[in-house]
């Protein structure tokens, strides 16, 4: 996937160009847009793009004016998932520590969202972006969506609470499939599965998430609010316990002897010989 390094610029004394715009937040009366912004790389989410995510959702969060939320994305997809040329960066973090920061982010902001999030999802939807939509209220896709959770390739697996909520949505076997198998779930099996409540032409799809926003804007805040905590209780403290439990299963993962297999055969070109430890 794209590589990142271009999006580290920032501003400083030495007159280096500001770090370019990777999340685009926008106003239509009482709704906030936020909209991933880097279409020739399928919205990757790179180090940069999740930092200015999460300060996006941050402002959406603490202002009152705003009482509803559209997600979209650019281009040709909703988002590609992790840009793993950016997996296993830190900036003097530890495994622990550069994983924890990123469920400390989710559980805050959305596990639930404080605001209800509408999501547009064309194209691509893949990995932790797949995730966090589950977290969200609502998601509408496009004919040609595509969903897949393909962390078990890359040695991994989903970290970021959105398991949780598709067991509830879709029960064990489905979430077994998708994991173990990553393969691709298009747009009508999501809908039969209850994953997307609808599918709209593509070129309807903002204007259908942006009408529903608009819609939930305009309701009493109050019942609204009563209403997602109703739901929030039939079932997040299980999405939020999961998001713990992963953290632990992932820093197993990590300093397993089995991960440092797969890094080692993916570099050297040849198949890995695991050992289960």
């Amino acid at each position: 996937m794209a590589d990142d390094a271009d999006d580290a610029t920032a501003t400083g004394a030495t007159g280096a160009e500001p770090r370019p715009s990777l999340v685009r937040l926008e106003r239509v009366g009482a709704v906030a847009i936020i909209t991933l912004d880097r279409p020739d790389r399928h919205n990757a989410m790179g180090n940069a793009m999740d930092a200015q995510f999460w300060e996006a959702l941050a402002e959406v969060a603490s202002d009152d004016a705003v009482r509803a939320v559209v997600w979209r994305g650019a281009g040709p997809s909703f988002s590609s998932g992790r840009d793993v040329a950016d997996l296993g960066i830190r900036h003097g973090e530890s495994d622990y520590q550069y994983i924890s920061a990123g469920l400390d982010r989710t559980q805050e902001l959305l596990i639930p969202p404080a605001k209800p999030i509408v999501v547009a999802i064309a194209g691509w939807c893949i990995g932790g972006a797949f995730e966090r939509a589950l977290l969200c209220d609502v998601r509408f896709a496009a004919p040609d969506a595509r969903f897949r959770l393909p962390e078990l390739a890359h040695g991994l697996l989903p970290d970021s609470g959105g398991t949780a909520k598709l067991f509830q949505m879709c029960g064990h076997g489905v979430v077994a499939d998708l994991v173990l198998s990553g393969r691709v779930l298009d747009a009508e099996e999501a809908l039969r599965l209850g994953i997307v409540s609808r599918i709209v032409e593509r070129d309807a799809l903002d204007d259908a998430a942006l009408e529903l926003a608009t819609t939930i804007a305009a309701a009493p805040p109050l019942a609204v609010r009563q209403h997602r905590e109703l739901l929030w209780r039939l079932g997040g403290q299980q999405v939020q316990a999961s998001v713990q439990q992963e953290l632990l299963a992932q820093m197993l993962v990590y300093t397993s002897e089995d991960f440092a297999e797969f890094k080692a055969a993916r570099a050297e070109g040849r198949a890995p010989r695991y050992r289960g430890t």
